[in-house]
């Protein structure tokens, strides 16, 4: 897998991580602590595109 496409696959990774913490938000009886750790993943995925993406 080129660089570009594992990007690519992070990315929508973290675009189903923003929709799922929205869901959670909204949903009752989700804890706090399972919103937590999803914008945790969100945040590590962000961090690694960040590191992979060529400086501009």
């Amino acid at each position: 897998m080129s660089l570009g496409s594992h990007i690519d696959v992070l990315k929508n990774k973290h675009e189903t991580l923003s929709r799922q913490v929205e869901e959670a938000q909204r949903a009752p009886g989700v804890s706090d602590f399972e919103i937590t750790e999803l914008k945790k993943q969100k945040l590590r995925i962000k961090e690694e595109i960040r590191r992979l993406s060529p400086d501009e």
